[in-house]
């Protein structure tokens, strides 16, 4: 993916919080908005939409702690920092929208499947719904906007760049807002289904859909914050920019391993064995280590972190180790 997947700069983490706010301040709105047109429609997929949105604005609250306490800088005991720590708190925000808005869409969708339920007045319930639309589209027009301006400013395509972004608070809220919205589609499908054929079965169905929708952005969301948590390395191209721009650094001649680690959205460890000329002295492989780290740096400004490891080479091995070595 190039240098897209985690060379945005600071100005990232405040664009991510102000997404989440945004989204997280118009889900508790409509969640109560939703709570109160279901319980007067009888509308079961109305009731599913309004955890929905509970689940959403827990989501956000989560995602905002995650930000918060991924920008504390390192100490003595957390020597790389708190980056992964945001990793933690994003999945069990996705634990949060499979618990909380998923079971309960199911639960509440079977139940009126088998129980039957009494349809009441829907113009409250299209009301809102039409108001949570223009909310939710709000909301996901900020979130998509600082996608495309990330995208845009790295090169990368912005579905591409949504895929593989290690920002994932800003890929939880257009993921979450993306869905909140079909959500919508389903829950006014269930009620105009009921008011046609007077039977609730079509909002139980609505129901059970909107259960299924939460539990998928639930698994993309806890499977991209839990490759992150166990170890994500930089794309291979950019990999290859960094082995690049190590070899173009004087007296080095060989990278023989390289290891990438994205610690945060922002911030990205590399780790390298390097090999230097055999006649560099002590004071020119310093220099080169030095000159390495300032031009990765300077590529790609989420390096924050360089060690490289001298390494003699493949032939200064065999010479050392051959036969005769080490005798008088």
């Amino acid at each position: 993916m190039g240098d897209e997947s985690s060379t945005s700069s600071s100005a990232t983490g405040g664009g991510s919080a102000f997404t989440v706010i945004v989204a997280a301040v118009a889900n508790l709105g409509i969640a109560v908005a939703k709570a109160v047109a279901g319980l007067i429609s009888g509308s079961s997929a109305m009731l599913s939409e309004a955890a929905h949105s509970v689940a959403d604005t827990v989501t956000e609250v989560l995602l905002l702690t995650a930000l918060k306490r991924s920008e504390k800088p390192a100490d003595e005991e957390h020597p790389l920092g708190h980056g992964p720590e945001r990793y933690i708190w994003a999945l069990l925000a996705s634990v949060a929208t499979f618990v909380g808005g998923a079971v309960f869409a199911f639960y509440d969708g079977i139940h009126t499947l088998v129980r039957g339920e009494e349809l009441g007045d829907p113009l409250v319930s299209y009301l809102v719904l039409a108001v949570a639309f223009l909310l939710e589209g709000v909301s996901l027009r900020t979130g998509l906007r600082q996608v495309r301006a990330e995208a845009a400013r790295l090169g990368a395509p912005t579905t591409h760049y949504l895929r593989h972004t290690p920002d994932t608070a800003v890929k939880a809220v257009v993921m979450e807002d993306s869905a909140a919205l079909v959500g919508l589609l389903l829950a006014a499908g269930g009620l105009l289904g009921g008011q046609l054929s007077g039977s609730g079965v079509w909002d139980g169905i609505a129901s059970i859909l909107i259960g299924v929708l939460l539990v998928y952005v639930a698994w993309v969301l806890g499977r991209s914050n839990a490759q992150l948590l166990i170890g994500r390395p930089l794309p291979e191209e950019m990999r290859a920019g960094v082995r690049e721009e190590i070899l173009s650094v004087p007296h080095i001649i060989d990278v023989m391993e390289l290891t990438t680690l994205v610690q945060g959205p922002t911030e990205v460890l590399v780790a390298a064995k390097v090999d230097f000329r055999d006649a560099s002295t002590a004071e020119q492989i310093e220099w080169a280590c030095e000159e390495a780290e300032e031009q990765l740096r300077e590529r790609y400004p989420s390096i924050r972190r360089v060690y490289l490891d001298p390494t003699p080479g493949l032939g200064q091995r065999r010479r050392t180790d051959g036969p005769g070595a080490g005798s008088a």
